[in-house]
Parts: C-alpha cells; sequence; structure tokens
C-alpha cells in the first residue's frame, strides 16, 4: 500500500509506501525538504501536516513540542501517513537543483590513501552509476556499525561510477575509527545517496570563493574538478587551512590545477606554521587569507564554505564585513562528537541556512 502527499506551495506529488518516511519518499523521488539530523531532534524538517492522518513517529519533545502537535506540525524524518496528505514546507525552489533522486548502492574498497596523519581518501566503486551534483554527500553503512554516517563527495561528476571520500580520524568515533585502522581493499559497504543542497550555482554569473577546513576540502574538490573539466571560465579561488604542512593535503593537485587553469587561483593557509622554515605561504587562519587575498572585498562572488563550524563561522563573518550576504553564502558543516555539538546548530548570522 502506498499514500499520495501533496507539497504545498509548489504542488508536486510524490508517492510514500507503507512504513516509509515523508523525507524518505521524497529524497528518493527527486523532491528535496528541509532537513539537518535526520532522526527527530533538530526540527529542521518541521512540515505542516494540512490534510489527512499521520503518525508522527519518534519526533523529540523538544524538536516537536506538544502545541505544535496539537496544530498538525510533524516532522518529515519521523512522520508516517495513514492517509493521503497534502503538506506545507518551508521550501526556497533553487533552479540550480538537479533533483536527482536517493538511492541505494552496493560499493568495493577500491583504493585507501594515507592524504594527512589524521585524514584517509577511500575510494569506493558502485555496483552501478550514481548521478549527483558536485559538492553533494553520501550515507555509508558499514558492516557491523550501527547506523550511517554523512560523508561529502571529493570525486566529479563524471566519475559516477566511483564516490571518493575523505575521511578524518574521529577519537571514539566507531566508524572513523574502523575506516583508518580496519577497512581493506575489497571489503564492502551500503552508500545511499546523493544528499543535500550543496552545489555550485551554475545561473550565477560571477566570480567563485571556496573555502576549506580540514577534509571539509572533499567538496570543493569535487566542485572544482567539476567546473574545470567543463571549460567553466569564471574566476574561482581555493583557501584552503590547514594546522601545518602535514596536515594540508592534495597541495600538489590544487598548484598544477593553477598553473593549467589562468581563472583558478589556490591560497594554502596554516594557521601553527610556527618556525618551519620550509612554509612560505600565508601564515594565519583560512578565512584571513581570503580576506588579505581580496583585500576584504568580495562583492560579485559567491562562496563556499565546508569544514569544521568554528572555520564556517570565522568565514560568515569575514564575508559579511567585506559586503558578501547570506544569499550568496552557501555551507556544509562538518560536525562530529569532538565537536561537542549537534547537527541542528545554526550560524547567528543567518535567518536560515
Amino acid at each position: 500500500m502506498s499514500y499520495q502527499v501533496t507539497i504545498e506551495p509548489t504542488g508536486e506529488q510524490i508517492e510514500v509506501r507503507e512504513g516509509q518516511t515523508i523525507l524518505q519518499a521524497a529524497l528518493r523521488q527527486g523532491i528535496w525538504l528541509p532537513f539537518a539530523c535526520g532522526h527527530g531532534t533538530c526540527a529542521t524538517c518541521k512540515i505542516q501536516v494540512l490534510e489527512g492522518e499521520v503518525d508522527i513517529g519518534a519526533a523529540s519533545s523538544f524538536a516537536l513540542m506538544d502545541m505544535e502537535r496539537d496544530e498538525g506540525k510533524v516532522l518529515a524524518c519521523c512522520a508516517i501517513p495513514r492517509s493521503d496528505l497534502i503538506i506545507e514546507a518551508d521550501i526556497d525552489v533553487d533552479p540550480d537543483f538537479a533533483g536527482h533522486p536517493v538511492q541505494d548502492y552496493r560499493a568495493t574498497v577500491s583504493s585507501i590513501l594515507d592524504l594527512s596523519p589524521t585524514i584517509k581518501g577511500v575510494h569506493f566503486e558502485l555496483d552501478r552509476p550514481m548521478a549527483f551534483q558536485a559538492g553533494q554527500y553520501v550515507n555509508l553503512q558499514l558492516p557491523g556499525i550501527e547506523g550511517s554516517r554523512a560523508f561529502s563527495i571529493a570525486n566529479p561528476p563524471s566519475r559516477a561510477d566511483a564516490v571518493e571520500l575523505h575521511v578524518r580520524l574521529v577519537e571514539g568515533g566507531l566508524a572513523t575509527t574502523h575506516i583508518h585502522r580496519q577497512l581493506e581493499v575489497g571489503d564492502t559497504a551500503e552508500i545511499s545517496g546523493p544528499y543535500g543542497q550543496f552545489f555550485v550555482r551554475e545561473s550565477h554569473p560571477g566570480g567563485l570563493i571556496f573555502i576549506a577546513g580540514g577534509s571539509g576540502l572533499s567538496s570543493p574538490q569535487s566542485m572544482i574538478l567539476d567546473l574545470l573539466e567543463r571549460g567553466d571560465t569564471r574566476p574561482m579561488a581555493l583557501f584552503q587551512g590547514a594546522r601545518n604542512r602535514a596536515e594540508l593535503y592534495n597541495r600538489a593537485l590544487f598548484e598544477r590545477l593553477a598553473a593549467e587553469h589562468a581563472n583558478f587561483t589556490y591560497v594554502p593557509a596554516l594557521n601553527q606554521a610556527g618556525d618551519d622554515p620550509e612554509w612560505t605561504g600565508f601564515r594565519g587562519f583560512v578565512h584571513d587569507a581570503a580576506k588579505a587575498h581580496f583585500e576584504n572585498r568580495f562583492q560579485g562572488n559567491k562562496a563556499y564554505l565546508c569544514g569544521p563550524p568554528p572555520m564556517i563561522d570565522a568565514a560568515i563573518t569575514t564575508l559579511m564585513q567585506g559586503r558578501l550576504f547570506e544569499r550568496d553564502i552557501h555551507m556544509e558543516r562538518f560536525y562530529s562528537a569532538a565537536d561537542g555539538a549537534s547537527e541542528g546548530q545554526r550560524s547567528a548570522l543567518f535567518k536560515r541556512i
């Protein structure tokens, strides 16, 4: 049995199978609904039920208060239809969003590389091609480990039969510890995707600024490789931040791309270079490197930020001080248990993310 759900204000319709959540069905049919945690604790996917009956599922009482439940609000990541529905969601229709449906894939490890002392590059071959937009992410489910983990795709969409992930070791993290210390070539895993609203806005004619920290380089790498492969002539600049030279991975790749493409600039920055005599590049935080390069004037560009929350917040402040505003700043935060933060957190500088 399945139910038809009409999503307002767009009027799009999806079929939701028995026992499937509204969010699961929407993503697997190429319809984007806002969400973050995916398990009922952050309230990002809150929607209004206008008509029909629904089981609210395991929604947290903090994310969905009793008063909201009485008003017909539910969380799309938990809500299971019990009849045909009409719902209202806070959807921003982005003309640059391709809307590739989420699907499940069988993935086999083809190679594992040491990118830095704390980051592994893991390459998977998929059982069939996956269409995605550069910047999106997948959920990885490893055998014997409960739940799935989200990782951004580092390869360009032209390699649709493969997925490259950059995985930082998180102390105490079951999945990242397994990847760093036990995963081997030939092992298999389940991957679902693509997910996310982090992608290049093709309709924007101006320049592109990429600011990345740590393993947050993965999404900008995919975006930049894709753009350059397709002959995009817009000016683009990548600012890559790391603590020291050992953590500054894939530097040679981006230096080569900068030498080959006149419209691409690469600026690495080390915030703990200390007295390293071999480092002649920028010393300081990556957002300060961007500020110095652009002389604090960012107008006419779109910025794409990917990395840990403190880096993201510092970059947002710098960009906004340099006359770039919310509509021109897009981001992907990398949260982990080590950050002491929940996935539902948002920048106080933004009305919505």
